[in-house]
């Protein structure tokens, strides 16, 4: 599922914008004070994958600080669960059934860029990019980039941390979270029994899933210039981390949510059933709301032969070029990206990526263990095949886990897939 208040590490991390072309202007009146001029009232589409407590902010904090700053624009807010929304996307991609504006996924825009669905912002709205593209992360604003221009701007950014049980600690004796792999690997067998309790628990086999493993145990999925897998993701580190999950399956010791089935991660968690899970800033909220008794023990990835390394996530802010009301989306565009709004979401777990927010008061202290581990998560595969890629991984290793390849030849068979998908084959 996706602490001193210090966000240098991504701070460090702005990108300087070059020149753009001119942006597209609306021009008349303003129908309010300190509203954007408009020519007349306009409605736009929001499609997100926002969690119920997001959208709750969302809707009654945000939208209506848009709505006080721009009364002629009404946007339309839909919620799309996020397992639904990229197959949503594709069919309207087809069939010209698209919303005005997407936050997106980060490992979507290359795709969607790919495809020609998306405006390029850069060549859009020239100057008032330029302006929002300085004020940002440099690496949010990266995976917005395809083929030298960019469709996008960051929205928020996360990753996953170890989300230790204190009170599944406390029963096995122990009282620290592991800071290796062999501290997890030997804390492991006191923290479960494998029949109604287990020491850690993932929320699915996927690339967002496996990554921080593979990552931390030295290996990789493909080359640095993206041009093949095998000999990365089927190499000696990848294949040993895989073998790390198999073998903690085999004792007991791995979760039934890992494979889909119950306790999730969340459930498992609050109910003392999961000793670890991995997960985001969201989360807080959430058990904040659902499981207000719980409180949630942070610590960074436990360190294997490639040291603690997780996987960045986020969302970026899109827009297609399907859109009738190009100026007014970019409106809620340049309002998402505000202090008001990035204060806002952030609050609710939704990490925000504007540079004026290093250290703000206003934001979560539990984003500190977060931003540390920032400091060395990777990003998924920029490809526009990474849905295809991240397929072939989660296929790979719910195979080595269900037993039914050993997590070599599993992971063969995914790097050969992932060739084929890099070569364009």
């Amino acid at each position: 599922m996706r602490v001193a208040r210090t966000f240098t590490v991504l701070a460090a991390m702005l990108l300087v914008a070059g020149a753009c072309q001119p942006a597209p202007s609306v021009s008349s009146t303003p129908s309010a004070p300190g509203a954007s001029p408009t020519k007349q009232a306009v409605t736009i589409t929001y499609w997100h994958g926002y969690n119920p407590v997001e959208t709750k902010q969302f809707t009654d904090v945000a939208l209506p600080l848009f709505k006080q700053q721009h009364p002629e624009i009404t946007v339309d807010s839909q919620a799309v669960p996020y397992d639904d929304l990229r197959k949503k996307l594709l069919t309207g991609i087809a069939g010209g059934q698209l919303p005005d504006v997407l936050r997106a996924d980060i490992i979507w825009v290359p795709e969607f860029a790919d495809l020609g669905a998306l405006v390029a912002f850069d060549e859009s709205f020239g100057s008032d990019f330029n302006a929002l593209k300085g004020k940002v992360f440099a690496g949010p604003l990266s995976t917005n980039v395809w083929k030298g221009k960019s469709y996008g701007l960051p929205l928020d950014t996360n990753t996953r941390v170890l989300m230790w049980n204190k009170e599944v600690y406390a029963k096995a004796g122990l009282s620290a979270p592991p800071k290796t792999w062999d501290e997890f690997k030997a804390n492991a067998p006191k923290l479960g029994d494998g029949k109604a309790s287990w020491a850690y628990a993932e929320g699915g086999t996927g690339g967002w899933n496996m990554l921080p493993w593979i990552w931390s145990g030295g290996g990789s999925v493909t080359d640095a210039n993206l041009t093949k897998a095998t000999g990365y993701l089927n190499g000696p580190e990848s294949v040993a981390a895989l073998q790390f999950l198999v073998d903690m399956k085999k004792a007991g010791q791995l979760g039934p949510a890992t494979l889909g089935g119950d306790p999730k991660t969340d459930v498992g968690y609050a109910k003392d059933q999961y000793g670890n899970i991995l997960d985001g800033p969201w989360m807080i909220p959430i058990f904040k709301d659902q499981y207000p008794n719980k409180e949630v023990q942070l610590a960074p990835m436990p360190a294997g032969k490639g040291g603690s390394v997780s996987v960045v996530g986020g969302e970026d802010i899109v827009m297609f070029k399907s859109s009738k009301q190009q100026a007014a989306a970019w409106e809620f565009v340049k309002f998402m990206l505000s202090k008001d709004a990035q204060t806002a979401m952030g609050k609710v777990g939704q990490m925000p990526v504007l540079n004026e927010l290093v250290a703000s008061a206003d934001l979560p202290s539990y984003y500190n263990v977060f931003m540390e581990q920032l400091k060395t998560a990777k990003a998924r595969t920029p490809h526009p095949k990474w849905p295809k890629i991240d397929e072939a991984i989660g296929k790979a290793v719910t195979l080595a886990l269900g037993g039914d390849k050993s997590p070599q030849a599993a992971l063969d068979e995914a790097a050969k897939t992932v060739d084929d998908l890099l070569a364009g084959r």
